[in-house]
């Protein structure tokens, strides 16, 4: 790596882990006041908001990541053009397509960064944040309804009035249909516990069965139940699609996918995954055009401010996409890449600007 490439990724990683660290701590605070709330209720405690608050600092890392890298490039190049750092080497026969390469090779550890902390850091963080704030509560995993959870498996239609932060599950009941969508048999098992390699056992146990002519009521202790539904599909119940794996996402989608269910919201969710590291080479992109046109756009703080804007509006757009994509029924790739690609025009546009000029 050149000299000039070396100094620009210390003062470009340098201000975008300040920025990162500032943000991390803002989050953490105001995230902190809020579970302040419950400390005090059901067992909850002030150590167990704190564990809770810092276990969901690496999603908080992996959403505002590309933000932090917009103001950290924009504070970095801006400090340098003023300095006249940028105005000599453009000087010296640096051309905007090299000086943006060096940006996008610079950016390629951000987007690895973001990547595994999306993957494999936050998904698992988040669940065992959550599972911490259940267990110390004392409280359900999820309860979609009055009624409990319901979960459609092939024929059978499952119900569960509780499911337990270790993914057992509580009140479980089994409508059987047949193919004619006849009622076959209802089961009721007070408890039920996911025994590896691939079945449930489920203890107390009431089946229902159905004939043409005549109802029949069994009684079982414990009966095995075989059935797609698995820890990791319940899993969703503690991790938003946003912060799911790109594994339990597709394994998920591939689930509701076996059993007609509509898999818009975890589609978009799963490309958003694959899209979103690469933000932080459009935001690289769109810090350039600052940098250039230093003479004309007032102080480092002015750039600083609109950095912080252009962020929230970026995180915003996302947000904005995402919920267009499920009501539009867009194709979930075109929801996902959509806020990068706006923002890369922009770039594109303002660099085409200044370059005019």
């Amino acid at each position: 790596m050149l000299i000039f490439q070396r100094h620009l990724a210390r003062e470009i990683y340098g201000d975008t882990l300040l920025a990162l660290a500032a943000f991390l701590a803002l989050f953490a605070f105001f995230d902190l006041i809020h579970e302040l709330e419950s400390v005090g209720r059901n067992g909850y405690e002030f150590h167990h908001a704190l564990g809770f608050v810092a276990l969901t600092l690496p999603g908080r890392a992996y959403e505002i990541l590309p933000i932090a890298v917009l103001i950290g490039a924009l504070y970095g190049l801006t400090r340098l053009a003023h300095h006249s750092e940028i105005t000599v080497l453009r000087a010296s026969g640096l051309s905007t397509g090299t000086l943006l390469l060096t940006l996008a090779r610079i950016g390629s550890l951000f987007v690895v960064l973001t990547f595994l902390l999306g993957e494999f850091v936050a998904p698992q963080t988040e669940r065992i944040a959550q599972q911490l704030r259940l267990t110390a509560k004392s409280q359900l995993v999820g309860q979609e309804f009055r009624s409990g959870l319901w979960i459609k498996d092939g024929q059978t239609f499952i119900n569960v009035r509780e499911v337990l932060p270790d993914a057992s599950l509580r009140g479980v009941r089994l409508y059987d249909f047949d193919e004619n969508h006849r009622l076959r048999s209802i089961s009721e098992a007070e408890r039920g516990s996911f025994m590896p390699p691939g079945h449930w056992q489920l203890s107390r146990v009431a089946q229902t069965l159905f004939a043409e002519e005549r109802t029949t009521v069994v009684h079982h202790d414990q009966i095995e139940w075989r059935s797609a539904l698995n820890p990791d599909i319940l899993a969703v119940l503690l991790v938003v699609p946003e912060r799911m794996s790109l594994d339990k996402l597709h394994q998920y989608i591939r689930h509701l996918r076996d059993n007609q269910q509509n898999t818009q919201r975890y589609e978009i969710a799963f490309w958003k995954k694959i899209v979103y590291p690469l933000a932080t080479l459009v935001m690289l992109a769109l810090a350039l055009p600052f940098a250039y046109a230093h003479d004309r756009m007032g102080a480092v703080s002015v750039k600083v401010f609109i950095g912080v804007m252009l962020g929230i509006f970026f995180h915003m757009l996302n947000g904005l996409f995402s919920h267009l994509g499920m009501i539009a029924s867009w194709k979930p790739l075109v929801a996902a890449v959509t806020p990068s690609v706006i923002f890369l025009l922009a770039a594109a546009a303002m660099l085409w600007r200044v370059e005019r000029r």
